[in-house]
């Protein structure tokens, strides 16, 4: 048997493998147990104040070697090594990349400060609700 005939029967054979065991869903309950999710208040502002807290210390030392790194760059390349014009890439990609992670910070930072307020606010509502609920049945 060559090895294009062998490589062909043996392609063959994974895929068949592969289609009989994705061909259904497996027996049992789906997702590992019946656990609820449960959020807190202190949880939802202790993760959006370490994503602040991370926003600020990127924010002062994710580009202290910037000005460095560029001068040691720019001089690398008019000495002509190569080097210069991989290291100012490097840089520019680090640049990209701190950003990103900044904006990512300060997304998560942000959005968990909004949902703990209006998970907060809708307590106050419903607590509001139930107090007036209480309240009316004494005017029946």
């Amino acid at each position: 048997m060559s090895f294009d005939e062998e490589w062909a029967a043996e392609r063959s054979a994974a895929a068949a493998r592969v289609s009989m065991r994705l061909n259904q869903a497996p027996a049992g309950p789906v997702g590992g147990g019946g656990a609820d999710l449960k959020v807190r208040q202190d949880h939802l502002g202790a993760i959006g104040h370490a994503a602040y807290e991370l926003h600020g210390r990127l924010l002062k030392d994710g580009k202290h070697a910037g000005s460095d790194t560029a001068e040691a760059a720019g001089g690398l390349s008019r000495n002509g090594f190569r080097t210069g014009s991989a290291m100012a890439e490097v840089q520019e990609t680090w640049s990209s990349q701190l950003s990103t992670l900044l904006d990512a910070c300060a997304h998560i930072s942000n959005h968990l400060d909004y949902s703990a307020a209006a998970h907060a606010k809708d307590d106050d509502e419903i607590r509001t609700a139930l107090a007036v609920s209480k309240i009316s049945e004494y005017f029946k």
